[in-house]
């Protein structure tokens, strides 16, 4: 990644910010701490990937700002790309990444920002942690390498390659050796049961055919007792079709007497309203008479309607033309009313004018008090913009000298805290030992419980299966039964016909098919309710299961803990191996640190740069209080310009006033004499008095129009009368009609009745001499049923016998299987221990490293020898022999020791100066950076080194920068970030950092 351009709006110190990359190979970014140096490369990473120092998204806004854009535009592999990230405040963030293509930018955006940095990540083959741990080389990362224990280094180093992804693949293949080491246990335990069940089938067989031949015999009696039934059955058939003919008769005979008695009743309802109607007819004079004087009452009523419609609409239409007057007038009063108030305002509002006014002297010496009050200040202005970055920079002198002893304070108090929790630590180390054996013996017993669970997983999952089967099996018996049940209804009809030929059937074949069709009915059934128990069994044991499982569930949850708990023990024991040596290191390191305290012999060119400034601050002589002092005079006196611009729009406010009096009063005079005109002789008065002689010429009398009223109420029940009396004139021909109808029909039933009863007596002497054989009948079902329990229990026990049978031939199936899935198991088991151990710490990891450390000792060393003239070498050793070796047994163990060799030999990293350790330092990083650069499938086109080099001399000082020059063409692009005066004067091309009360600004130098 080759940058080219750079554009920052409100991003953390910047406001507005451009910066042209274009030409720039080697060039330094320097400026005071704090002006924003890294906010620069912040915005490349926080453009590319979205993450910076951070934490949270909002925080990288501007401070007063509401959103915040970052364009980046570099080159990699021979394209040009273009990144724009935005965001606004407490909203949703924006992406857009671009590809240059005949010189314009097209789109390689995603649906979404999360698709869109895939197309990044998938374009640039760089993910953020590789960048900062390659192009990216941040203060401190190298010399918290060195400054580990060998033991730790691994796993820095580890981390570094991204290594952590084998761990977890270790992890996963060991959890899946132990649930497959759980499950070949759970086979082998139930292949013995199975085996011992199989041992029964031939007593079972043996069982089964005698309850076949019990079956058989049964049936032999049941056919006998059948056929006897049956003839029975005929006779008894022959004296019950009598017995429904009289029954039939009998019901016949009563219904007849029931319709005699309903027509004797109309009869004579029929005839009483005859008798009603001729007594109403008999009235016919009276009710014309009062019904014609009804219409004539009606044809008055109607005429004083009229005239009462015609006087209501004049007097509504006077109403409402005096409304509307009256609401003139008092529109009118409501003006003048108005005006009246302006009036008065305007008086009133040209008497405060004058005392305005009045204060107009007063106010002008105000004013040129304030105008030579403003003169003082400006100038205190132009001189504290001198001496403002003065005492910013005095400040942040103080600050760091501060930030010095601070760091050595805390120093200090670090490593007496660490060698106290050392003494603390080893004191603890039987302890830990006894708490990791406790902790290890109970993850032990909850391995045992795991495997138990998965075991009750599988039996619930078999169970399951089985109650699926039987509900299917359950489904299909009730289809059958369904079906059956429906074959015997179409046996059962008179003129049934055989199922299968569709051939007419006598009486003796459609028995034996019934029969045939119930026993197979029947024999249904029992399979269906043995399934029913053992759809019951099933349900027993899910829910022992279900209940075992819940157990395990909560006995388990402790696991994870105990396993982080163990990991955590151990970590702690091991970690105690190394204290003695590192609290002989940390005592000499806070001796040192003491005396640099004692003698104040730290910090000793900010020192000398904080006494150049106040030295210079003192020439310049400026007062913050007398400033403050001027400024708030200012402040004060400015009520006086404010004052001065309301007396002059006062002056032009009352001349104004002066012209409004006279319009507003002529006004007043113009509506009073509108009212008058109204009240006078206006067209609303003169169609008032029109509807008044309207009203007059009417003639409407309201008392004789409500004695019409009155009458024609009293009158209204001729109409009803009237029209009972023509009803009745109409119906009285066919009531009499429909009483000779129904005279007649009564004849008829009164002699159909007669006729029923001789045959009821009839029949009854016939039934007489008929025997009756329901006793025997009723004797001979008994012993039928009685042989179809006997017989349903063999049935239902030859049903549970091949049942049982059905189960051992599914159980050896099962057993097979089970040996094939124990073989497989195994082998499986077998493959996932290879794994863990290939994919562990000492397998493919250990292997990587041992082959990368080669090629890192080599670019290392090669580094070192541009960066210290070949004065200085380092070696990495992966092994070194234990403590514990004697002569005859060597015993090596695993580290990664980094020897240090100069002139005069070998010696510890601690003793070198801070220099040479910078050195030793830079050089490894920058060889870790191209190595990952070179993994990550990149190559390393951009350098940052963002490195404290105030450790170096002058003479180390220019070393580095010729090792910088002679790297620098195996990069395309190097930034080095730094605020040493003497560091960035060695570098052609500068970007100078600012910090300004609008933010930060950077400028090229050149």
């Amino acid at each position: 990644m080759i940058p080219v351009q750079l554009t920052l709006k409100n991003f953390l110190s910047y406001q507005q910010a451009s910066l042209d990359f274009e030409g720039l190979h080697t060039a330094c970014i320097c400026g005071a701490n704090g002006a924003g140096k890294s906010s620069l490369l912040e915005a490349i990473t926080w453009a590319i990937w979205g993450q910076s120092r951070a934490s949270s998204d909002d925080d990288v806004i501007h401070g007063g700002s509401e959103d915040v854009r970052v364009d980046f535009i570099f080159e990699s592999n021979g394209q040009i790309y273009r990144v724009i990230r935005s965001r606004r405040r407490g909203r949703g963030s924006g992406l857009d990444f671009q590809v240059k293509s005949e010189n314009q930018f097209r789109s390689l955006s995603g649906k979404g920002i999360r698709a869109t940095q895939e197309q990044i990540h998938s374009h640039l083959k760089l993910d953020y942690d590789t960048f900062v741990n390659s192009s990216y080389l941040r203060q401190g990362r190298a010399d918290e390498f060195m400054l580990r224990r060998p033991a730790e280094r691994k796993q820095i180093l580890a981390d570094l390659l991204k290594l952590n992804q084998y761990e977890t693949l270790s992890t996963k293949a060991k959890d899946y050796s132990k649930q497959l080491k759980g499950q070949i246990e759970q086979l082998s335990q139930s292949l013995a049961p199975i085996e011992e069940q199989l041992k029964e089938r031939v007593e079972i067989k043996k069982e089964e055919n005698e309850v076949i031949a019990d079956i058989e015999k049964i049936q032999i009696i049941q056919d006998r007792d059948r056929a006897s039934l049956q003839n029975l059955q005929s006779l008894d058939s022959q004296r019950q079709t009598w017995q429904q003919q009289m029954i039939l008769r009998q019901t016949q005979y009563q219904d007849l007497t029931k319709d005699c008695d309903l027509l004797a009743k109309d009869v004579a309802k029929v005839k009483g309203d005859i008798s009603q109607l001729e007594e109403l007819l008999n009235q016919t004079e009276e009710i014309t008479t009062g019904y014609n004087e009804l219409v004539r009452l009606q044809q008055e009523q109607e005429s004083f309607a009229t005239k009462f419609q015609t006087y209501q609409d004049n007097q509504h239409k006077k109403q409402k033309l005096a409304q509307q007057l009256e609401r003139e007038i008092n529109n009118i009063n409501l003006k003048i009313q108005q005006t009246k108030t302006n009036l008065d305002n305007l008086q009133q509002r040209e008497a405060e004018l004058v005392i305005i006014i009045n204060q107009e002297e007063e106010v002008k010496a105000s004013v040129e008090k304030l105008r030579s009050y403003r003169q003082r200040l400006d100038h205190l202005d132009q001189l504290q913009l001198e001496v403002s970055p003065l005492f910013q920079r005095r400040q942040s002198l103080q600050g760091e000298i501060g930030q010095a002893q601070a760091r050595l304070n805390a120093k200090l108090e670090q490593n007496q805290h660490s060698s106290a929790q050392f003494s603390t630590q080893l004191a603890q180390v039987p302890e830990l030992r006894q708490s990791v054996l406790n902790v290890d013996s109970k993850v032990r017993e909850l391995d045992k419980k795991r495997v138990r669970k998965q075991c009750v997983e599988e039996q619930g999952s078999e169970r399951k299966e089985l109650r699926t089967r039987i509900e299917a099996e359950q489904k299909n018996y009730q289809q059958q039964i369904a079906e059956l049940e429906q074959k015997l209804a179409m046996l059962q009809t008179p003129d049934s016909v055989c199922p299968l030929c569709d051939r007419e059937l006598d009486e003796h074949h459609r028995n034996h098919v019934i029969e045939k069709t119930q026993n197979q009915q029947q024999e249904i059934e029992q399979l269906y309710w043995l399934l029913q128990e053992q759809m019951s069994s099933c349900e027993r044991e899910l829910q022992e299961l279900r209940l075992e499982y819940t157990e395990l569930n909560q006995s388990l949850e402790a696991y994870d803990n105990l396993l982080q708990k163990r990991g955590q023990l151990e970590a702690q024991l091991e970690n105690t191996f190394d204290i003695h040596e590192r609290m002989a290191e940390i005592s000499a390191e806070s001796e040192k640190i003491e005396q640099s305290l004692t003698a104040g012999h730290y910090a000793l060119d900010l020192h000398e740069e904080l006494h150049q400034l106040e030295a210079k601050l003192k020439t310049l002589s400026y007062d913050e209080q007398t400033h403050a002092l001027v400024r708030s005079e200012v402040k004060n006196l400015q009520w006086a310009e404010r004052k001065q611009d309301r007396i002059d729009d006062a002056i032009k406010e009352k001349q104004r006033l002066g012209e409004k009096k006279p319009q507003r009063e002529e006004e007043i005079a113009a509506l009073e004499n509108s009212i008058l005109q109204l009240r006078q002789n206006s067209p609303l008065q003169q169609e008032i008095a029109a509807c008044e002689q309207s009203i007059q010429a009417l003639g409407y009398d309201r008392d004789r129009h409500n004695q019409v009223i009155s009458a024609l109420r009293n009158a209204q029940s001729w109409q009803l009368r009237y029209s009972q009396l023509q009803a009745a004139q109409q119906q009285q021909p066919q009531l009499e009609s429909h009483l000779q109808e129904r005279q007649n029909a009564l004849q008829e039933r009164l002699k159909t009745r007669d006729e029923r009863k001789g045959e009821i007596e009839k029949l009854t002497a016939e039934m007489e001499n008929m025997s009756d054989y329901s006793g025997d009948i009723k004797l001979l079902e008994a012993q039928i049923r009685q042989q179809r329990q006997e017989l349903d229990g063999k049935i239902r026990e030859q049903a549970r016998l091949g049942e049982k049978l059905t189960q051992l031939k599914a159980l050896e199936q099962q057993n097979t299987e089970n040996r094939k899935q124990l073989q497989y198991l195994q082998k499986q088991q077998r493959v996932y221990t290879e794994l863990t151990q290939a994919f562990g710490k000492n397998g493919i990891q250990a292997l990587m490293i041992e082959n990368m450390l080669p090629q890192l000792e080599a670019q290392t060393n090669l580094i070192l020898a541009r960066l210290t003239n070949n004065q200085l070498h380092v070696q990495f050793l992966t092994q070194k022999v234990g403590k514990s070796s004697s002569k005859k047994n060597t015993k090596l163990i695993d580290t990664l020791e980094i020897v240090i060799a100069d002139a005069q030999g070998t010696r510890a990293y601690e003793t070198y100066s801070g220099g040479e350790s910078f050195r030793i330092n830079f050089a490894i990083r920058l060889a870790l950076a191209q190595l990952l650069a070179q993994r990550a499938g990149t190559s390393l086109q951009m350098l940052i080194i963002d490195e404290g080099f105030g450790t170096q001399d002058a003479q180390g000082c220019d070393r580095l920068i010729a090792a910088i020059n002679a790297i620098a063409p195996d990069f395309s692009c190097i930034l080095a970030v730094t605020h040493m005066p003497q560091f960035k004067e060695a570098f052609q091309n500068r970007i100078e950092v600012h910090k300004t009360t609008n933010g930060s600004e950077l400028s090229l130098v050149s």
